[in-house]
């Protein structure tokens, strides 16, 4: 079944879901600035484990717009705000952590490891629920009922999304590693730049 809506599906839709999915992911937000920052603080393995955490999330996200559970978040506007400002503060804590890394010895004692930055990537996806509700409202829109079960499609069309935003975000993860590289001994500069994004993203899901 899952190939024949596969197929079932127009190319020129197909194209078009593409082109917006690459254009969403490029777009800066709270995964591409973690990203960003976990791999100028940590190196490109902290990047691209963060990375990987960034997108075990987006694949709850999906899961749950098949099973039309983000749709609650419209009907409990309290359950939003909720999650919106423990994401934040969630962010606004790592920023303070961050900040506090001003050399090299520090950053050694105490840059998140593989896991933790993982961890983290998937709770700041997780905890988003703009992208639950991004999710929920893009991705139908290039469902057709006549192809299939619309969760089937939902599902297919997110796979196709979670694939290029794998490819990009693991790309920025590895591209800001070595970027910190490059720049050898300025780790103090970086955590700086790092706790500003952090703190930045914090500010703007509260004020959003």
């Amino acid at each position: 079944m899952i190939w024949e809506i596969l197929w079932g599906f127009e190319p020129a839709l197909i194209t078009g879901f593409v082109i917006a999915g690459l254009i969403l992911n490029i777009t800066p937000g709270a995964d591409f600035l973690y990203i960003m920052s976990s791999g100028l603080s940590g190196g490109s393995r902290i990047g691209v484990a963060a990375a990987l955490g960034v997108n075990l999330g987006v694949v709850v996200h999906i899961l749950a717009a098949a099973a039309g559970l983000s749709a609650l978040l419209f009907a409990h506007p309290a359950a939003y705000d909720l999650i919106r400002i423990c994401g934040a503060a969630y962010l606004a804590w790592m920023a303070v952590q961050v900040w506090r890394r001003s050399s090299t010895v520090a950053r050694a004692r105490s840059c998140p490891d593989v896991r933790q930055a993982a961890r983290r990537g998937f709770f700041i996806n997780v905890s988003n629920p703009k992208t639950a509700l991004f999710i929920f409202a893009f991705i139908p829109q290039f469902t057709d009922p006549t192809i299939g079960p619309i969760w089937v499609q939902i599902l297919i069309l997110g796979a196709i999304f979670l694939l290029n935003g794998a490819v990009f975000t693991l790309c920025l993860g590895v591209g800001s590693g070595y970027f910190a590289a490059a720049l050898g001994r300025r780790v103090g500069v970086l955590n700086k730049i790092s706790a500003i994004l952090l703190g930045g993203l914090a500010a703007r899901l509260i004020i959003d």
